[in-house]
């Protein structure tokens, strides 16, 4: 297979949370990014991202639900990949997407890795996870290497219900649900054959007709919590008059996610624009089989506590969640309130630019063994820029990409963008940055600077 070229600095042990763990040749985790292990911004109770989280969690009440919020985020890759049925080829096992400890050992690319286990322990009929999750990725406002899933999931038993009738039961437990005002639009029927199938092999459509309607009344239930409360900040922060308030709208859209079947999408109309709020839908058969449950049914939904918490407190830059800064954290209360953040200040960006040549398969440019034009892949860069930079980079963007109609080689341009949340950076400061970045790249990937 193809190594990822930023590889971590190797040493033989990570002593990580008090456990070690042997590296070997999978390893590509910075110790920048284990330095966020600790932070668990989901349990820091007056953080925008807890907030999030405990609203969300305010819809699932116990002892119905049972919620895991510190949850380990090293998990093998059998818990991570192979309980859920990942391809062995899937782009999200390679090491330019995941972060490995070791060739068995990742930090979790979702909460679904902890799923499996969940199920087989049948703590109670539903749970919530909320966790950090860790991918390699783009560098912008919207993205960073750490970010907060949560997920939850409804359950019931063929064996514990009542005469064995699944959707009797379901529907009587619909019927406690409390019941909302939206504006809901749902025009598509339940399970269409190509486009959200039914799992005919496990499921009756009346079974899937129950839980889909039970599905669709909880996870509405969250749009009435978090966005009824961000209608009141808006007020309160003057944005919108109270008189002007239209009632809140949702509608579902077919979908489709590998854990799965029938599937949907709920966005939620929100200043003027639809907006995806979360991803759902009747839990695969084979996933509960795999967890050694095969008698359970039910749905599971996920959604992004970073992009919903931006939505709902206004917040412009991911990499505010971050910071330690009390002008940020300072504004936000313990009591799951919603308010709209406003912003300290605006610094100076700075851009620089970084260009350079691939190596073609017999080039040796640079001295490197990988990243030819064949193996690059634009995530190590990422993943170079923000070992060196960290938080002082908003976005890094490919701004030029072409081949030279002699040699076939390949030249790529990327424009980075140096702005601190907290202060003004200094002219000096950004040039020995950019400089340890043309260095690392040269080093880690074998390119040749223009």
């Amino acid at each position: 297979m193809k190594f990822a070229a930023t590889d971590a600095p190797r040493t033989p042990i990570l002593d990580i949370d008090g456990k070690h763990y042997t590296t070997d040749d999978w390893t590509n985790v910075p110790s920048s990014i284990l330095s966020y292990i600790p932070r668990k911004l989901q349990l820091q109770p007056s953080h925008p991202v807890s907030i999030t989280r405990q609203v969300i969690e305010s819809n699932f009440p116990p002892p119905k639900y049972t919620h895991y919020n510190d949850l380990h985020p090293i998990v093998s890759v059998a818990e991570n990949f192979d309980s859920l049925g990942f391809p062995k080829d899937h782009p999200g096992r390679s090491r330019t997407d995941t972060y490995y400890i070791n060739k068995d050992t990742v930090l979790r690319t979702h909460t679904s890795a902890h799923e499996a286990e969940i199920f087989r322990n049948n703590r109670s009929e539903g749970y919530t996870i909320s966790a950090d999750v860790y991918r390699r990725d783009a560098i912008d406002r919207s993205h960073y290497p750490i970010f907060h899933q949560m997920e939850g999931a409804r359950m019931w038993d063929r064996r514990k219900v009542p005469g064995g009738d699944i959707a009797k039961a379901v529907w009587t437990d619909l019927e406690r649900l409390p019941r909302h005002g939206l504006s809901i639009e749902d025009p598509n029927p339940t399970t269409h054959a190509e486009r959200n199938p039914l799992q005919a092999e496990h499921h009756s459509p009346e079974e899937v007709e129950a839980i889909a309607a039970h599905l669709k009344r909880s996870l509405e239930g969250i749009v009435v919590e978090l966005f009824s409360r961000a209608q009141r900040a808006a007020v309160n922060a003057r944005q919108v008059d109270a008189n002007a308030l239209q009632p809140l709208k949702v509608r579902w859209i077919e979908a489709y996610f590998p854990f799965t079947s029938p599937s949907w999408e709920l966005e939620v109309l929100w200043q003027g624009d639809w907006l995806e709020l979360l991803g759902c839908g009747i839990t695969k058969q084979d996933v509960l089989i795999n967890a050694g449950v095969p008698d359970q049914i039910g749905w599971a939904f996920g959604v992004g506590l970073e992009r919903v918490a931006m939505l709902l407190f206004s917040i412009p830059d991911i990499r505010l969640f971050w910071s330690r800064d009390a002008r940020f954290l300072n504004q936000f209360s313990s009591k799951e309130n919603i308010n709209t953040f406003v912003p300290f200040s605006k610094y100076p960006e700075c851009y620089k630019d970084v260009s350079f040549w691939l190596r073609s398969s017999s080039s040796s440019a640079g001295g490197a063994i990988r990243a030819n034009a064949q193996d690059f892949h634009e995530n190590d860069v990422m993943e170079i820029v923000r070992d060196v930079g960290s938080d002082l980079v908003e976005d890094v963007r490919l701004v030029d990409d072409f081949v030279h109609p002699v040699s076939g080689r390949k030249s790529l341009c990327y424009r980075i963008n140096y702005r601190s949340l907290e202060r003004t950076l200094r002219n000096e400061e950004v040039n020995q940055l950019h400089e340890s970045v043309r260095k690392q790249l040269v080093e880690k990937l074998g390119v040749e600077l223009r």
